[in-house]
């Protein structure tokens, strides 16, 4: 049974990945290197480092972790600024999860520097989720299961007592391989690749009722 859902946060929250990608390509604009947005789309999901990190080793370009993804962070708070806004539904939905006694989480791959900047973005009350977890505080990014082990492990919860929402590919891969139920949203990928979720739906505008009621 249902206890608790954990929320990826870009493309299910709020859509921040044309302004990540934007903030990534002027990175290594600067860096002097050009690269396309479709060079990213192997990476979305897979938190900053990869997101970065791959792109950088596509073009065999020089590449510093720490020193280059602190500069896309700079640009990208810079970019978002009065921009970024939740994603159809979400406040609704919450207050449906709410209602039920649901505990919540966000568990974003993201660096928690990006974390602050989009949930701060959303408005929402300081008590809307139970908890965060950041791609900083797991080794492992997805596909790999462990950011959703751990927020259902500080959630005191069982992963087969967890809905996932997701929205990349990576992310539903993820939320499979933790044990958990996954909602996927069509904003980043269409309908069609998303089949491996137990539901899919455009926004948590339209979810399901079945997604929070098993």
């Amino acid at each position: 049974m249902i206890q608790g859902v954990l929320f990826d946060m870009d493309g299910v929250l709020l859509d921040s990945e044309a302004f990540m990608c934007e903030a990534a390509i002027i990175m290594f604009s600067e860096k002097g290197i050009s690269v396309d947005k479709k060079d990213f789309e192997p990476f979305v999901g897979m938190g900053e480092n990869r997101y970065l990190g791959g792109v950088a080793e596509k073009y065999g370009c020089e590449f510093d972790l720490e020193t280059d993804k602190a500069r896309a962070y700079e640009i990208y708070a810079e970019i978002t600024k009065g921009k970024l806004e939740p994603l159809p539904g979400v406040a609704d939905f919450i207050r449906r999860c709410k209602s039920r006694s649901l505990k919540l989480a966000v568990a974003t791959s993201a660096d928690k520097v990006k974390m602050d900047i989009n949930l701060a973005a959303l408005g929402l009350p300081a008590d809307a989720f139970n908890l965060t977890v950041n791609g900083l505080e797991v080794e492992r990014k997805k596909p790999f299961p462990d950011i959703y082990l751990e927020a259902a492990r500080r959630l005191g919860l069982k992963p087969e007592e967890c809905l996932v929402v997701e929205d990349a590919l990576s992310g539903i891969e993820s939320a499979r391989a933790a044990g958990c139920k996954c909602l996927a949203l069509a904003t980043s990928f269409p309908t069609e690749r998303l089949t491996h979720a137990d539901w899919v739906s455009g926004t948590l505008a339209d979810a399901p009722d079945a997604s929070i009621l098993w």
